[in-house]
């Protein structure tokens, strides 16, 4: 799998805390080792923490549970 910067964003937490968000394309593999057609897009914060995406502009930390929201 190979993940390609595709966007960057912030976030913050019900506390006012300003997180950074990378959002990631992977190209996922088939069993004969041709790409599938859709990739799979995947979120983490600049300091490499797993970002789940929850619907619209929620998401939540993986490590500590905290939900952000996007900044527009």
């Amino acid at each position: 799998m190979t993940a390609v910067l595709v966007g960057q964003f912030h976030a913050r937490d019900a506390e006012g805390r300003v997180y950074p968000v990378h959002e990631f394309q992977e190209a996922t593999l088939q069993a004969d080792g041709s790409a599938t057609s859709l990739p799979v897009t995947t979120y983490r914060l600049a300091i490499g923490d797993r970002v789940n995406h929850l619907g619209e502009d929620r998401f939540e930390l993986v490590q500590s549970g905290v939900e952000i929201i996007r900044i527009p």
